[in-house]
């Protein structure tokens, strides 16, 4: 308890940056993160949101910026006490739409392109999520959670101050989900509301719901935005994707796509009902006659393929666009000319964009290596948001195909000019089966040829998922390398970004050929770089990558000197009861309950191995991960207490499946640094 109150006074002071010193968890909360871009109409302004850290009062402070599409400096045109996110523009380029709060709701405004007061478009009782504007500029859509019994805002308004003055404070749930991610149910869903925007920009009247009679999120919860749904070029029309619930939502990935009159004039009608998997992110093609949308064909897998398809409006008729294409595609944008959709994909260890033929499905991938985190499509060019190993998020600008990149905005130079990365380099091995299998090792800050460095060894999360060329805030390799630490990780079976087949490979195998990949990848990573100490290693993960943690404790525990286990599976049978989405561990235990077949929870299961437990182990998990309980966390640190091996146990009881508030991420970094450093030392 001692050692985490030293930690803990090192995690509220101030961050102090000296001139040429290597990265560490400082530099990394203090980076302002650029995202959303959003060309304007004419193609000549990029609006941007930018997230800068207000390290005092321990949260982020989200802002709108300008920038030039041809380059210059960058604008804020967003007053910071506003907190503005979400930026999009004016069909006539004049505003800048986005939500801020206001009263202690979130609210949708607007503001000149150039600046100026920001104008409070809504003043509603409740929070708008999000928000998408109609091709004329005169309507928007608005989700907005409420009681579905309701008629108006203003009756979920009065439910909700009437629980509050309720001095009795519990809840009765009749059925499952009665908590998701990191928040309780409280009846209320996402609905989809259309609202008219008067000629002096206010909101003319009260919202009308198009969503009526829908029992789901719209859209999606817990990270579900504004690509779920959609206006047709006409604005006649708005599609929408949403999982009717009922009492089998927590076990049940079929998504349909929705078409409704913007008028409300007609119920929502199914346009998917004969597919039983997921159908999502309805995006209508240019001329209004084809929908495109995303579906994965598995019902009950969210790791599934998406394939891009195409649905003639006129006839009904559907095609799958890139059936040969071996990628999972993401939210899409259409050319201007109608050919081409864009798209981002996991990519042989980067996160890149991609154009698709419609008519012939061929992928052209664009932009250079590294991961983009989002992208705009104009008439003549792309503006793209880009991340790498060592450079944050910053904005940048590229001709249809992807060339010509051109780097637009430069936020956090002055921070990056004296900061010291270690290099990174990816490499290949033949892996379980004989797969060629995908890593990369980073070499520590200082780096000498001829000396040795004690070693990170990283296992990331998914289990569906990748380590790829980023700037990640939560397990940045870049950290450990400031540290004086290298760092090894493995894109084991399972991962993305290396065809469906090998993604599929983890399911119902998790403690099999992912745990054979991560062997042999250590090896392959120690004989081709010599300067790995295996001697001085540790192993670390969260997620699938925690539940490995645990796996190897008991299993494979020979190399390391120690482990760290964050918001990890350790006990597979508990796990199935008491996490939210159970479509995904059913999924991953052959599609059977654990009363079905408790065998197979039973074959991976690092429960049954503590005997053999005995590295020191570091257990972190927090107390809003509604994704992978408190308990698990808590279970294993008792086994190890039991079994008298070393261990502490970090836990946070205001973060989710994430550590996010800038002194805990802080705290988390200097605790699990000190704990390899511990146990690595020569």
């Amino acid at each position: 308890m001692k050692q985490l109150v030293a930690v803990l006074a090192l995690a509220v002071a101030a961050p102090v940056f000296a001139a040429s010193h290597p990265f560490d968890v400082h530099d990394l909360v203090m980076m302002e993160r650029v995202s959303d871009p959003a060309l304007s109409p004419d193609g000549r302004t990029i609006a941007f949101q930018v997230r800068e850290t207000d390290y005092a009062a321990n949260k982020g402070v989200n802002g709108i910026w300008v920038v030039p599409a041809a380059g210059g400096t960058p604008q804020r045109i967003t007053d910071k006490a506003l907190n503005a996110s979400g930026a999009r523009w004016s069909s006539d380029g004049a505003n800048v739409y986005f939500l801020a709060p206001k009263d202690g709701t979130s609210q949708f405004w607007r503001v000149g392109a150039k600046g100026g007061a920001a104008e409070q478009v809504t003043n509603l009782p409740l929070d708008v999520n999000n928000f998408k504007l109609a091709p004329d500029g005169k309507h928007v859509l608005l989700s907005i959670d409420v009681f579905t019994d309701c008629n108006d805002l203003a009756c979920t308004k009065k439910k909700l101050d009437e629980r509050k003055a309720d001095k009795a404070s519990g809840t009765i749930y009749d059925k499952i989900f009665v908590r998701h991610w990191d928040t309780w149910s409280d009846g209320r869903r996402s609905q989809l509301f259309i609202a008219d925007i008067g000629s002096d920009g206010k909101m003319a009247a009260e919202p009308r719901l198009l969503s009526k009679g829908i029992d789901g999120d719209v859209p999606s919860k817990p990270f579900g935005d504004e690509t779920e749904y959609a206006f047709s070029p006409d604005g006649a029309t708005v599609y929408f994707d949403v999982r009717i619930a009922g009492k089998t939502e927590p076990w049940s990935t079929n998504f349909d796509i929705y078409s409704v009159p913007a008028d409300g004039s007609a119920v929502p009608k199914n346009l998917t009902v004969d597919n039983q998997a997921w159908d999502g992110n309805p995006l209508p093609s240019v001329d209004g006659k084809t929908l495109y949308y995303l579906a994965m064909k598995r019902p009950g897998f969210e790791a599934d393929r998406f394939g891009i398809m195409a649905l003639d409006l006129a006839t009904g008729a559907k095609r799958e666009i890139d059936p040969q294409w071996d990628r999972s595609a993401s939210a899409l944008r259409q050319s201007a000319d109608g050919k081409s959709l864009y798209t981002t994909t996991d990519d042989g260890g980067d996160h890149a964009l991609f154009a698709v033929d419609i008519a012939s499905g061929n992928a052209t991938r664009l932009v250079a290596a590294g991961t983009v985190t989002g992208f705009d499509v104009g008439k003549k060019h792309l503006v793209v948001a880009r991340q790498d190993f060592q450079h944050p998020t910053d904005v940048y600008t590229a001709d249809a195909n992807g060339k010509s990149l051109k780097q637009i905005t430069h936020f956090n130079a002055d921070r990056l000019k004296d900061i010291r990365f270690g290099d990174a380099e990816f490499f290949t091995f033949k892996g379980a089966g004989g797969d060629t299998v995908q890593g990369y090792v980073v070499k520590p800050v200082g780096y000498k040829k001829g000396e040795k460095y004690p070693v990170a060894f990283i296992i990331h999360g998914g289990p569906q998922g990748a380590m790829t060329k980023d700037f990640h805030y939560r397990w940045n390799p870049e950290t450990y390398a400031g540290q004086g630490f290298a760092v090894v990780t493995i894109n084991f079976h399972g991962s993305t970004g290396y065809g469906q087949k090998f993604t599929d490979a983890i399911s119902g195998d998790w403690g099999g050929a992912p745990l054979e990949d991560l062997k042999l990848g250590w090896a392959a990573a120690q004989e081709k770089y010599t300067f790995l100490d295996g001697d001085r290693a540790c192993a670390l993960g969260a997620s699938y990558g925690g539940y490995m943690a645990y796996w190897i404790a008991g299993v494979w525990n020979q190399p390391w000197k120690c482990i760290v286990a964050h918001d990890g599976v350790f006990d597979s049978r508990m796990m199935s009861y008491a996490t939210e989405e159970l479509w995904f561990d059913e999924w991953e235990h052959g599609g059977k309950t654990q009363y079905d077949d408790p065998q197979v929870y039973e074959r991976f299961n690092p429960i049954d191995h503590v005997k053999d437990w005995r590295v020191p182990m570091l257990v972190v998990h927090s107390g809003k991960d509604f994704r992978i309980p408190l308990e698990q966390g808590l279970g294993a640190f008792t086994a190890l207490q039991r079994r008298g091996i070393p261990s502490e146990f970090l836990t946070f009881p205001d973060e989710n499946h994430w550590i996010l508030k800038p002194h805990n991420s802080v705290l988390w970094h200097d605790t699990v640094n000190a704990w390899l450093k511990k146990w690595t030392a020569q």
